[in-house]
This record gives C-alpha cells, structure tokens and sequence, in this order.
C-alpha cells in the first residue's frame, strides 16, 4: 500500500506537520490549500523541504467550484486554475484535487459540466499535470461518486481521472459494489476517512468528526476491498477534518494515521488478502494478569484491599521483590522492585497498574503486527534464569505482555517457586471481568485505535455518561468469545472523576478492575464482613429501582443492604458491587452477569454521583 495523508489531518505549522508525517512513516503528504497560504515557506521550498524528507506530494488540493459557472465567473476560475498549476510546479506535484462545485450559480447542464471538465484536463496536459475530479456529499448537481464518473468517462481525457473518497460515498450510503464499474486507469487517487455514524448535516459531519480507519462505524472493509478488486495500486491517503486531532500532538495523530492504513490494508473487521506481511490480529485467549507497581507501604495498603475481596499472596518472584496473588483463575502481581520500570512507574504515577499480561496463541506474530503498526517494543535486562515475556507499549506507558497461552502454567511455577498462603480453596471471584482504563479525552481515539488495530477486538458502540460535574466518553473494546473487555474513557469537563484520576495520577491508566462471580451477594457478604470500604448507594437508587423492573421487595432489601446496584436487558441481568478507591487511584468491581453483555452503564451515574461523595482511602 502507497501511503499518503493530508496535511489538513493534523495539526501545527505546514513544516511541522511534514516533519511529523514524514517521521510517522508515511510515503506521501497531499499539501492542503490553507496550510501552504499560512505557511511562511514559499511553495518551492516546501517542495524541498518534502524531498528531504522523502516525501512525494501526492496532491495539491482542494480547487473549489470550477464546473458549470455561468461567465465572468467561469472565465475567474480558470484563470485562478492556471495560477494553482503554477503552485503546484512549485511543489513538485502533478495532480490537484478538483472538487464537484458547490456554487449557487453552477449549472446542472451536463453539456456545460462535460465541456469545463474537458477543458481542465486540456489545460492541466499542457502542463504536464493531471485532474483528479472529486463528488462532494453535498456538491449541488454532482454528490455521488456515480454520478461524478460517469462525467469523467464521458470527458475521456487522459489528464482527467476520479479520486474516491470514502466519507463522500459511504455518508451517501452509496454501494461499494458500484465500484465495480471504473476503469481502474481514470483511477487517480483513493482518500480515506472513517466516522461515527451520526444523523446530521453531511457537511458538518465531515467537518468536525471524520476520524482513522477503524475509529468510526463506516463499512470501509466492504469499500476497500472493492477498490482492490480493481487492481488499483495507486495512493491510499488520508483526508481526516476532525476538531480533537486539530488540537491534538501531529507526531501522535501521525502515527495513528499511518497505523490506521495498514489496519485497513489488513482489514479492519475482516481478514483482507492485501497484506501479506501483516500478521493476523492478535487474540488474546484471557488476561494472564494485572501488574501493580507499588511500594512496600502502598503494596501493604493494597493487600488489605485485596484480602477482604477473597485473594491470597501465594509465591514471591525467585529473584525480584514481587509478589503474586491469586483467586480462582485471577492473577495479581505486585512489583516493589527498587529499580526498573515498575519503581520508575511507582515514582511518576503513584500505585497503580503499571502493566498488563495477555495470553496469546503466537507471540512472535503478536510482535511482528506490533512493529507493523508502530507500536514500541519495549526491552530491558532479563535476569540469567528468568523467564521472557516480551511486551509493548500500553495507555500512558504502561507495559502490553504477551504470555505464551501453551507454557503459561509453566511460567508461573517457575517465576514464582517461593510459596507462601494457599490460594482460596472455594474461590468466590472466578476471573477477570473487564478492565476500565482512562484517559485524556484528546487521547480516545488514539487508544481506541490501539486495541482495534492490534486486537482481534470489536468496539461497542459509544456512549455518554452523566458525571455529576461534567460528560464521560465511554467505549469498549471486546474479544468474540469477550474473554477479554477493556472500557475507555474520557472527559472534556475538568472536574469529573475521570479528569482528577489523570491529575492525580499524572496521566492515563488503569482506573477500575472488574472481577467476575457467581454469587455477588455471597461475594459481597464476604468483602463487607472482612473490612472491605465499599461504595454506599442512596435509597432513592433502590425505590426508583422496585418501580422500573417490578423486582420482588426482599430481592431490592438485599441488594440495598449491600449497596448492589442491578440493570435487566430482557430476561438477562447484570449485578455489580464497589469499593472504594485505593491511593485515591483504583478501585474495585464484582460482577455477576446473568446472560447479560453490557456494562450496567445505566448505573454508571449513581456510582460517579456516589464515588464524588466519598474521600479516597487514604495509604497509611
């Protein structure tokens, strides 16, 4: 795949976003209009600067309303099309993007629309240049990628061809299948966007909420694999108008971007054969386990949360100060090495989860996608007998492993040979349930990206939670057989308990871990006599509660006196029950799901509402 982005995608100067693009690895850059006029380069400089950094300018663009104008103002367009060509030998490309008009005063004939089309493509071959011919959305006779190739295979000039765009088209609803019908040679260019599906103005959808292959809802594998049908080989770039990555860090949403295209050349919800090279999605068969970092004190504060919630300490490391805790099929570990990443994250953040362990089928093939898509390996010393477990970069620098699914048990008894408590004979919590991590809100996209890309993973759809200081972005990402759940989240509003986590903990991380059951009253009974500090749910939850299910009154009185807060979808039910906050940082979650396959995320508001009423539990 040739990879191209538009420099209107991130954000900073034009020789910022170059520098950013360039490093990101991207093999093209389309030089946006309003970038080059607000650059202090002259166009000629600009196409040096690209040179060097071994970028091609695939495209000048965008050249608005140039078909069908009634005179003078046809005769003004074209005048301003020569001058753009003189730019664009300057840059040292040869193709401008010509969007369908939008004019008020452009003519629907199609004589007039063929006979100006036909012109700017005599007019570009005398310049050794060629038209790429765009149908806007909401171009005002030629809003339909159909209707726009038809016209360029009327005109049959070798210097006018078709650029593919796919928000225009897929906004539109419009079938990929017609693809089928361009001849692959009047193909000059394919763009790329994807976007949540939302029922509003396609100009201001396009505007403001187009985002990465693999962050939105649009059917870009089905649209994809249609141009490849063609025999296409020609640039794939991104065109991405979206506020946040305007605010956003260019090297960050450049890296994004070039790792969006290879998940689309893989195939973003379906295996495509286009890239060979590219390993499969990695499929994690369960979370192996948690890693805190934490120091002797907060470690101790942290497993008199951990025992009241039914886990044991069972080994210590052969070598390290690390310890390992267990319950059913739930591994904890907690590192207070004095050295090491785990010590570096403890100093920087506080106690918190500093790593995570996936079991996988293939860590080579893990590895090898992860360096496709740009994902950082990360690497220090090993001791002589322990054993390697390769990792990456995860959310706000903690670390990604990835755990031989086939020699797990192997590893465990040989990690961690010191015993010490037996392990919960009758355990109450089986497994994990899911992982809440938080984020920066300009950063969503970028995680959500991250799992999608990497992960045999489907999104659910997006959501937003009421905070009592403020809205909460809420996503997750699921495995099939949803043997592994992470929840995102993020906000905009300074004071909600998403925003103080990232400044209290100095960044993104892991927020909340969810435990699965069977029993949650059992489970529940079991924390609260042992000491757990739980969340307290107001009564007026549990009357509102009795009124919208028709539950019988000893099942609310049961819940309300263990502060249990339930949802129903249907005949499936779902049961969750909270702690309080460890550190100020993390806290806990036991969920019995009876059929059920959300998040309870109509419950999410009492438990923020609750979780602001509540000082943290202070570390001793």
């Amino acid at each position: 795949m040739k990879t191209s982005i538009a420099t209107v995608s991130v954000s900073g100067t034009l020789e910022a976003k170059l520098h950013s693009i360039a490093s990101a690895g991207f093999a093209g850059a389309e030089i946006f209009e309003n970038d080059l006029l607000s650059s202090e380069l002259a166009p000629g400089a600009i196409g040096s600067l690209m040179r060097d950094l071994g970028l091609v300018c695939t495209m000048f663009q965008p050249f608005r309303d140039l078909e069908g104008l009634p005179e003078p103002q046809r005769a003004k367009a074209f005048d301003r099309l020569e001058r753009k060509f003189d730019v664009m030998a300057d840059l040292g490309t040869d193709m401008l993007l010509v969007c369908s008009s939008c004019s008020p005063l452009a003519s629907g004939e199609r004589g007039q629309l063929v006979g100006d089309l036909r012109e700017a493509g005599e007019r570009a071959a005398r310049r050794g240049l060629r038209v790429g011919y765009e149908g806007l959305a909401w171009g005002r006779h030629v809003n339909d990628h159909r209707t726009a190739w038809d016209l360029v295979r009327e005109v049959d000039h070798p210097a006018l061809g078709l650029i593919l765009d796919s928000f225009h088209s897929l906004s539109r609803k419009i079938p990929s299948a017609s693809i089928a019908d361009i001849d692959v040679e009047k193909l000059f260019c394919v763009q790329v966007a994807d976007a949540p599906l939302l029922d509003m103005d396609l100009l201001q959808w396009s505007r403001h909420f187009r985002c990465m292959p693999g962050q939105g809802d649009l059917p870009l594998d089905d649209w994809a694999e249609a141009i490849r049908a063609l025999g296409y080989d020609g640039w794939w770039s991104l065109e991405i108008f979206n506020d946040r990555f305007r605010a956003g860090s260019a090297p960050t949403i450049a890296v994004d971007g070039y790792r969006s295209l290879r998940l689309l050349e893989g195939g973003i919800d379906r295996r495509s054969g286009a890239s060979r090279s590219l390993p499969g999605k990695v499929a994690p068969s369960k979370i192996e386990f948690i890693e805190f970092a934490a120091n002797h004190e907060e470690a101790a504060s942290l497993g008199e949360m951990l025992r009241p919630l039914g886990f044991r300490p069972t080994a210590r490391h052969r070598s390290k100060d690390v310890t390992r805790w267990t319950q059913g099929a739930v591994n904890i570990v907690i590192n207070s090495e004095a050295e090491g990443l785990a010590h570096s994250f403890d100093i920087v953040h506080g106690a918190g989860v500093c790593a995570i362990g996936l079991a996988v089928p293939d860590v080579e093939a893990a590895l090898r996608r992860s360096a496709l898509l740009e994902v950082p390996r990360f690497e220090q010393a090993i001791g002589p007998d322990e054993w390697p477990i390769p990792s990456v970069r995860g959310v706000g620098g903690s670390l990604l492993y990835f755990v031989d699914q086939s020699t797990r048990e192997a590893m465990w008894d040989h990690e961690f040979p010191n015993r010490l408590e037996p392990p919960p004979p009758d355990p109450l919590l089986t497994d994990f349930d899911h992982i809440a991590q938080t984020m920066h809100y300009g950063e969503f996209l970028s995680w959500l990206l991250f799992y999608v890309a990497l992960l045999d993973v489907t999104k659910t759809p997006q959501l937003e939670i009421a905070d009592p200081m403020g809205l909460v972005q809420s996503q997750a990402v699921e495995t099939p057989d949803r043997a592994v759940r992470f929840t995102l989240n993020g906000s905009l509003a300074s004071q909600s308990l998403s925003s103080r986590f990232i400044e209290n903990y100095f960044g993104a991380g892991v927020q909340h871990l969810a435990f699965t059951t069977g029993d949650v009253f059992a489970a529940a009974d079991a924390a609260i006599a042992a000491g757990l500090p739980r969340l307290e749910i107001p009564a007026n939850y549990y009357d509102d509660l009795e009124a919208r299910f028709g539950l019988e009154a000893e099942l609310i009185e049961r819940m309300a006196a263990r502060d249990i807060l339930y949802d129903r979808d249907g005949e499936a039910e779902y049961f969750q029950f909270y702690s309080r906050a460890f550190a100020r940082r993390v806290f806990f979650e036991i969920v019995e799901r009876r059929g059920y396959g959300g998040y309870g995320a109509v419950n999410a508001p009492i438990r923020l509402a609750a979780q602001a009423r509540h000082k943290p539990v202070p570390v001793d």
